[in-house]
């Protein structure tokens, strides 16, 4: 028995990219799975994914590709971030799509599929803002040009990225879309077919519709959080991930006395305090201390003192507790739910990074009732 893990539930992750369909039609939908599908599991969910629809997957690294490609998954598989030369071979080997971000790189690539014969599937990334990767908008018609010119390239996709899809002003977002939609004008004017044009991600996918051109990339969205708190009424999700971890000591701590360390919290009136074997070492924030709450029995109880590596404490006042029962830290207990989206705001912190920190320290279980689309459908249907 695990002294703390982690439930993925299946049909929530299945009904997630069915609300994601819904809301874009027929447009492909790019599911994101980088960083171990947001601390879900990139296999598992990367298969339940595609047994619901799923066109594409988007992924960091070449090694989280060929992670995916040892698994069975035979979807077209985009490399989202910078390539070094000497991993394009890897990308020919396993067929994996580059994201290519100056003329540079389109050179390198093109060089290395010339030595192993093969056609380089490439997509263009333009900065239409972000300033992170990718060639100026206003220089991108001599980077189609170079990429036109070169014989072992074939342009599959032009793609940005967003910087502030997650704001409640839309202005900057509709300034970049504008910009992204110029650029790729490109390809009409020179009487060519255009390439796959994908730019929205969660945030824009919920509240921006201009956005969404030929595909789309759903991450965070996909796992059931919410890129911003204030999200939550653009579209219904089901968190996928829910943490538990099991008590593994109980003591009386007595008016004035202090738990853990800094001694940042001390008892104001006799109360009961367990403790749990989860911390900062598991990823779990160390920010929530004095900060955040977990749910048993149905009812709410604060973490106190700091957290540690390993373990965290709990007030639980006059209640009742047991070595061995179990703690809820995301997910619900009679009528009250934790979301990480409630969590992160305890402290103002981001919900990405809240997921992607929990580490395989912390065991994964995954249930999945295998519920079809129809049914998937129909159960949205009820609830709008």
């Amino acid at each position: 028995m695990e002294s703390r893990y982690s439930v993925i539930d299946g049909d929530a992750l299945s009904y997630n990219i069915l609300q994601v369909r819904n809301r874009v039609g027929s447009i492909k939908i790019m599911a994101i799975v980088k960083a171990n599908a947001y601390g879900h599991g990139i296999v598992e969910c990367a298969q339940i994914l595609a047994s619901q629809g799923a066109d594409y997957f988007g992924v960091a690294l070449i090694q989280e590709a060929i992670t995916l490609r040892n698994a069975g998954i035979t979807l077209p598989i985009l490399v989202l971030g910078g390539i070094i030369a000497e991993q394009i071979p890897l990308f020919l080997s396993y067929n994996i799509e580059f994201m290519a971000s100056s003329i540079d790189k389109l050179l390198a690539i093109n060089s290395a599929a010339k030595i192993y014969k093969k056609i380089a599937k490439v997509h263009l990334k333009i900065d239409t803002g972000l300033g992170r990767i990718g060639v100026r908008c206003t220089h991108a018609d001599n980077f189609f040009m170079a990429a036109l010119a070169l014989p072992s390239i074939e342009i599959v996709g032009v793609a940005s990225h967003f910087a502030t899809s997650d704001h409640q002003d839309s202005s900057f977002m509709a300034e970049q879309c504008e910009k992204f939609r110029q650029a790729t004008e490109f390809f009409t004017h020179h009487g060519l077919p255009m390439p796959l044009r994908h730019i929205a991600n969660s945030g824009a996918i919920m509240q921006y519709s201009e956005s969404y051109f030929d595909m789309v990339r759903p991450g965070i969205m996909l796992y059931g959080v919410y890129p911003q708190s204030w999200m939550s009424h653009l579209i219904l999700l089901k968190p996928v991930m829910s943490l538990y971890a099991r008590i593994v000591y109980f003591k009386v701590v007595q008016l004035g006395q202090s738990v853990s360390y800094g001694l940042t919290w001390k008892a104001t009136y006799d109360t009961r305090v367990i403790t749990l074997p989860i911390g900062y070492g598991d990823g779990y924030p160390r920010a929530l201390s004095n900060a955040g709450y977990v749910l048993m029995n149905g009812n709410t109880y604060p973490i106190v003192g700091m957290i540690c590596m390993d373990q965290m404490m709990v007030d639980i006042a006059q209640d009742t507790a047991y070595c061995g029962d179990e703690v809820v830290l995301i997910g619900s207990s009679g009528n009250l739910t934790i979301t990480i989206n409630k969590l992160v705001d305890c402290y103002g912190g981001s919900p990405y990074e809240f997921l992607v920190t929990l580490n395989d320290r912390i065991i994964r279980r995954y249930k999945q009732n295998n519920i079809k689309l129809l049914q998937l459908n129909q159960i949205i249907e009820k609830e709008l």
